[in-house]
């Protein structure tokens, strides 16, 4: 029997060798296909007469994989790559979302939390009974002249937004906990409300308690200069687009911040579509080794107020509910700038989508790509 020994180690290494080559060969075929839908929808929308350029960063089967169109700076033909810094506009509001979630895991804070608690100088009839919850799931009812058209020409001091708050009063019909209302004031009271708690900048807490434990060496919230320019070394400047209009009209320097608010913190977060692929590892597969942080990122996906039939509201992610697949996403933009991560836990799929141009139709990950991606 012995001289059957070889042979059958033989057999059993060539069928191992076998299934490992059909497995490769499936996760070929299902990174072709990823790439063709991807592609095919990108693609018309970043054509050599469109403006800037556009990074994508997607997430299937545990693999990442990155799609460039464009230029990143138009004048000197600089090319978009994976590395690319863009401003994030609203996206970074998820982070913002993950440091309560954080807080509420760690027992620093409660989401039923009046504000007026930690932020003492808020008094006012309505402000007074507004959470820490209401404010990070957008049902505060907040709806400042800083949120909507037409937008203020001046900017606001620190003691004029608490003022503002202080003194709004809001249509009728509206109470805190009981709509949803997209509300950006909502959120710049949040970072005061966390800058107050823990006794420091808003930047430094994203990033030693999020950033460097995900490894996202690529994102910054940068101060801001007179000029309304991020400070960053000039290594990490050459990184950055020009922002665009839609029309291709540049829009504000290389590394421009846009804010209503003239207090530190409260411009915008650069990223690159690379880093941003470590983010959705992080809420897809549970890529990150602190178990707290892993829980207040799953906290921040689920849904907390249901809109309608369609559409529900989480932690900073909006819900979408489509044909049988659900789509947990968020979108951001400026006049120069677009952005957009979207996620299908279920299917474990993910998109980012970075353009250096204002109005770039994010709208079809949410409606066309991801949910092609989930039928697959």
């Amino acid at each position: 029997m012995k001289h059957w020994l070889p042979v059958r180690i033989a057999a059993v290494v060539l069928a191992v060798a076998v299934s490992a080559l059909a497995g490769a060969r499936a996760d070929s075929d299902m990174d072709a296909l990823i790439r063709d839908i991807v592609t095919t929808e990108l693609a018309p929308t970043a054509t050599a007469s469109d403006p800037g350029g556009l990074a994508a960063a997607v997430y299937a089967g545990g693999r990442l994989s990155f799609v460039n169109y464009g230029f990143a700076d138009a004048a000197d033909k600089r090319p978009v790559t994976s590395d690319t810094l863009f401003n994030l506009a609203s996206l970074r509001k998820l982070f913002e979302a993950t440091l309560v979630a954080l807080a509420t895991e760690r027992g620093e804070l409660r989401l039923d939390d009046p504000v007026g608690k930690i932020l003492l100088e808020l008094h006012g009839d309505y402000i007074s009974h507004v959470t820490v919850g209401e404010l990070v799931n957008h049902t505060s009812g907040l709806l400042l002249p800083t949120d909507h058209p037409p937008w203020p020409n001046e900017t606001f001091s620190r003691d004029q937004f608490i003022a503002m708050l202080n003194a709004w009063t809001p249509p009728e019909g509206v109470e805190p906990g009981k709509q949803r209302i997209y509300s950006h004031a909502g959120y710049v009271l949040l970072q005061l409300v966390l800058e107050r708690r823990y006794r420091m900048p808003i930047a430094t807490l994203i990033e030693s308690r999020i950033l460097k434990p995900l490894g996202m060496a690529s994102t910054f919230v940068p101060d801001r200069a007179e000029d309304n320019r991020a400070t960053l070394a000039p290594e990490i400047m050459q990184r950055m687009v020009q922002g665009y209009s839609d029309q291709g009209t540049p829009i504000g320097p290389i590394g421009n911040q846009q804010s209503y608010y003239d207090f530190p913190g409260s411009g915008q977060m650069f990223s690159s579509a690379r880093d941003l692929g470590i983010l959705l590892r992080a809420c897809l597969d549970g890529g990150v080794v602190d178990p707290e942080l892993r829980a207040a990122l799953q906290m921040t996906m689920r849904e907390s107020f249901r809109v309608d039939a369609k559409f529900g509201q989480a932690m900073a992610w909006e819900h979408v509910r489509l044909d049988g697949v659900t789509v947990i996403d968020k979108p951001g933009g400026l006049n120069n700038a677009s952005a957009y991560v979207g996620l299908v836990p279920a299917r474990r799929f993910g998109i980012v989508l970075l353009a250096n141009r204002g109005d770039y139709p994010h709208e079809i990950a949410r409606y066309r790509i991801l949910p092609a991606l989930a039928r697959l």
